[in-house]
């Protein structure tokens, strides 16, 4: 089974990704079968070959969250708006107001 999903590239302390089509049995930074675009939550600047994702997803693919929404926003032509977090990360990661 393929899976679309990001590839930790960069330094220590400034990470950026790679999307990338891999395999799931192998390891997050192990071998791809294709690199599809990158993304640098540090600068708000994320990039995707929309047309080899939606191939991919034809042959089975899976995708991601945060590719999805990366996707999502390459397929309208909106950039991502910089120091705004992704509505997923909302959902995940922070704590809400009614405890």
């Amino acid at each position: 089974m393929v899976k679309i999903r990001l590839k930790k590239t960069g330094a220590k302390n400034w990470i950026s990704f790679r999307i990338v089509a891999c395999d799931v049995r192998k390891q997050r930074d192990g071998k791809m079968l294709e690199e599809l675009g990158y993304y640098d939550p540090r600068r708000s600047d994320e990039k995707m070959n929309v047309e080899r994702v939606e191939y991919w997803v034809s042959q089975g693919a899976l995708m991601s969250e945060t590719v999805a929404d990366i996707y999502k926003r390459a397929k309208a032509g909106t950039p991502k708006v910089y120091g705004q977090a992704d509505a997923y990360t909302k959902k995940k990661n922070f704590k809400s107001d009614a405890q």
